[in-house]
């Protein structure tokens, strides 16, 4: 189990959109703080099938095992809660998704 301490909820869709921003557990998704920080830039994004990926911008980096590490998450699946009621909102993923294409 992560260490709950370097764990954000990190929203799907931001804030200030005010039609699916609203801060309810389909549009949040727990990342670590790292995670969470890459995730609100674009150099990592999950696509509707709850995979990751990783920018071609930091894929096209060397700087050291951790960023390594990072890189592998490219394409691997996200771990989701039990209870399909809580997973992240599918239709918000693609949203933010086409984001994360976009900005590459």
């Amino acid at each position: 189990m992560p260490e709950p301490l370097l764990l954000d909820a990190a929203h799907i869709i931001f804030d200030k959109d005010e039609l699916l921003g609203q801060p309810v557990i389909p549009n949040g998704i727990p990342l670590s703080k790292i995670h969470h920080a890459a995730f609100d830039t674009h150099l990592i994004g999950i696509d509707p099938d709850y995979k990751a990926h990783v920018s071609e911008r930091l894929l096209d980096l060397h700087d050291g095992p951790f960023l390594e590490a990072l890189k592998k998450l490219n394409r691997a699946a996200i771990h989701l809660p039990s209870r399909s009621k809580d997973w992240p909102d599918r239709d918000r993923l693609a949203l933010r998704f086409e984001r994360f294409k976009a900005a590459a």
